[in-house]
C-alpha cells in the first residue's frame, strides 16, 4: 500500500492542477513540487550532456571550445537564474496571499525585464564572440572550431532567458509540471536535431560544432513557444490576459530589486568559474576538455538537486505569503535533508564509476584522466552541497537575495579563487588544486548557509 501511495503521489505531481501548498502536509507538498522540478532541471542539464556526447565525437578542440563558450555563457545563465529567483519570489508570495491578479501582473513584468536584459546582453556578446574566446585563452584550433558556435549561442540568449523566466513563473505559481513539460519539448527537439546537423545525416548539411549550437537554440525556441501557448492560454494555474501586458514601473522595479541579489549571486559564482577555467586552460586542451566533460556530468547530478532547492523556494515564498513562517522553515530543512541523502548517493556512484562515466564521452586517456580526477574530488563535498543548495534557495524564495550574495563573495572570491591559484600554481598541483578548491569552498558555503538560516532574519523580509 505504501508503494502504491507513493506512485499515486508521483502521478499527481506530474499533472497540472491548482493546489494550495500552504494547507496540505509539508512532506506531501514537497513531493508534489519537487518531483516535476527535479525532472525539469534534469531536462535542462540534458541539453549540456547531449551536446557533450555528440561534440565529443568531433574532437578535443571542439570539446574545449564548448567548455570555454559555456564558461562565458554562465554570465547569461547567471542573469537568467537571478531574474528567475525574483520572479519566483514575487509570484509565490502573491499566490500565498491569494492575490491572483498580483501574481499575473508580476509574471508579465518578469517577462518584460527578461526581454530587455537579453537584448542588452546579447548584442555585445554576439559581435565580440571570437574576441571573448581569445581572452579566455582559446588556442588557434579551439578558436577555429568554436567561433561560430559561440556566436550563435551568445546571440540566441533570448530563448535561454525566456525558458528560465517563464518556468520561474510556473514554479512560483506551484505549476511545476508545466515547467517540466516545456523543457521536455525543448530537449526532444535538441536530441533529434543534434546528430542531424552536426554530422549531416540524410538531407541535412554537415555543420559540425556549429550544428550543435543551431540545434540547441532551435530546441529552446520551441520550448519557449510551448510555454507562451500555455501562459497566455486558458489552462490551469497562472494566466496572463491583455490587461496584464502593460508595463508597471512599481512592480518591475520591485522585481529588479529582488532579482539583483540573485543575479549577483550567480555572477559572483560564474566569475569564479571563469577564473578556474582560465587556470585549468594553462594545463592544455586535454585538461580543459576533461574538466569540461566532468562539469557537464556534475551539472547533470546537481541540477536535479536544484529542483529540490526550487521546491523549497516556492514553499518558503508561499508560506510566508500565507503568514506561516514556521512552516516555511520546516519545509526548507526537510528539503535539505532529502537533498543531502540524494547527493551522498550520487557521490558514491561517482567515486566508484567515474572511469566508466568518462568513457561514455571520450576515449582519450589524458582527457579521461583529468575528468575522473575532477569527478572524484568535487563529489567529496556532496554531503554539504545537499543542504547548502536548498538553504541558499530558501533565502531567495523569501526575497532575501542579499544574504546569499555576500556568502558567495566570501566563499568564491575570498576563498575558492585564491585557494585554486595557490594549490594549482604555487603548490604545483595543477588541475587537482582547482578541483580541491571547488570542494572546499562549496562545503564552506553550505556551513555558512545553515548558520545564517537558523538565525531567521529572512522571515521578516518584505516583497
Amino acid at each position: 500500500m505504501r508503494i502504491r501511495r507513493i506512485i499515486d503521489l508521483m502521478r499527481e505531481s506530474l499533472a497540472s492542477a491548482d493546489r494550495d501548498y500552504t494547507s496540505m502536509g509539508v512532506r506531501r507538498a514537497i513531493l508534489l513540487l519537487s518531483v516535476p522540478m527535479v525532472l525539469e532541471l534534469s531536462m535542462e542539464s540534458l541539453f549540456a550532456l547531449v551536446d557533450a556526447f555528440f561534440v565529443g565525437r568531433i574532437g578535443t578542440s571542439a570539446v574545449a571550445a564548448v567548455g570555454l563558450t559555456e564558461s562565458v555563457m554562465v554570465v547569461v545563465y547567471s542573469i537568467a537564474w537571478g531574474l528567475s529567483m525574483g520572479v519566483t519570489a514575487l509570484v509565490s508570495r502573491r499566490v500565498g496571499e491569494k492575490d491572483a491578479e498580483g501574481a499575473s501582473r508580476s509574471a508579465m513584468q518578469g517577462i518584460w525585464v527578461g526581454l530587455l536584459a537579453s537584448l542588452l546582453l546579447g548584442s555585445p556578446m554576439l559581435f565580440q564572440a571570437r574576441h571573448i574566446l581569445t581572452l579566455m585563452g582559446a588556442s588557434d584550433a579551439v578558436l577555429q572550431q568554436g567561433g561560430s558556435y559561440a556566436t550563435i549561442l551568445f546571440g540566441g540568449n533570448l530563448v535561454i532567458m525566456g525558458l528560465f523566466v517563464i518556468n520561474a513563473i510556473f514554479r512560483g505559481a506551484g505549476n511545476a509540471a508545466m515547467a517540466m513539460r516545456a523543457l521536455l519539448v525543448a530537449n526532444a527537439v535538441n536530441i533529434v536535431l543534434d546528430p542531424l546537423l552536426i554530422f549531416g545525416w540524410g538531407p541535412f548539411p554537415e555543420l559540425g560544432l556549429t550544428g550543435a549550437a543551431v540545434a540547441t537554440t532551435i530546441g529552446r525556441g520551441v520550448g519557449v513557444g510551448y510555454q507562451l501557448r500555455h501562459l497566455f492560454g486558458r489552462g490551469m494555474g497562472i494566466h496572463i490576459r491583455r490587461a496584464h501586458l502593460r508595463w508597471v514601473p512599481r512592480v518591475a522595479g520591485e522585481l529588479v530589486r529582488v532579482s539583483l541579489g540573485g543575479i549577483g549571486q550567480f555572477l559572483i559564482a560564474s566569475a569564479s568559474w571563469m577564473f578556474l577555467m582560465r587556470i585549468v586552460a594553462r594545463s592544455g586542451d586535454g585538461a580543459l576538455a576533461g574538466y569540461t566533460f566532468a562539469v557537464r556530468v556534475i551539472i547533470f547530478s546537481m541540477l536535479p538537486s536544484w529542483g529540490m532547492a526550487n521546491a523549497a523556494a516556492t514553499l518558503v515564498g508561499q508560506n510566508l505569503g500565507a503568514q506561516r513562517p514556521e512552516r516555511a522553515e520546516r519545509s526548507a530543512w526537510l528539503c535539505g535533508h532529502y537533498n543531502m541523502r540524494f547527493m551522498v548517493g550520487v557521490a558514491l556512484l561517482f567515486w566508484a564509476f567515474a572511469p566508466d562515466i568518462l568513457a561514455v564521452f571520450t576515449k582519450d586517456p589524458i582527457v579521461a584522466g583529468h575528468g575522473v580526477m575532477a569527478l572524484r574530488i568535487v563529489c567529496l563535498g556532496y554531503f554539504f552541497y545537499g543542504y547548502g543548495m536548498v538553504l541558499s534557495q530558501a533565502f531567495n524564495g523569501a526575497g532575501d537575495t542579499l544574504t546569499p550574495t555576500w556568502m558567495n563573495v566570501i566563499c568564491f572570491w575570498m576563498l575558492e579563487i585564491p585557494l585554486a591559484w595557490v594549490l594549482a600554481s604555487q603548490a604545483a598541483w595543477g588541475p587537482r588544486g582547482v578541483f580541491t578548491a571547488i570542494a572546499v569552498s562549496e562545503s564552506a558555503l553550505a556551513v555558512l548557509s545553515a548558520w545564517l538560516f537558523r538565525k531567521g532574519k529572512w522571515k521578516s523580509v518584505k516583497v
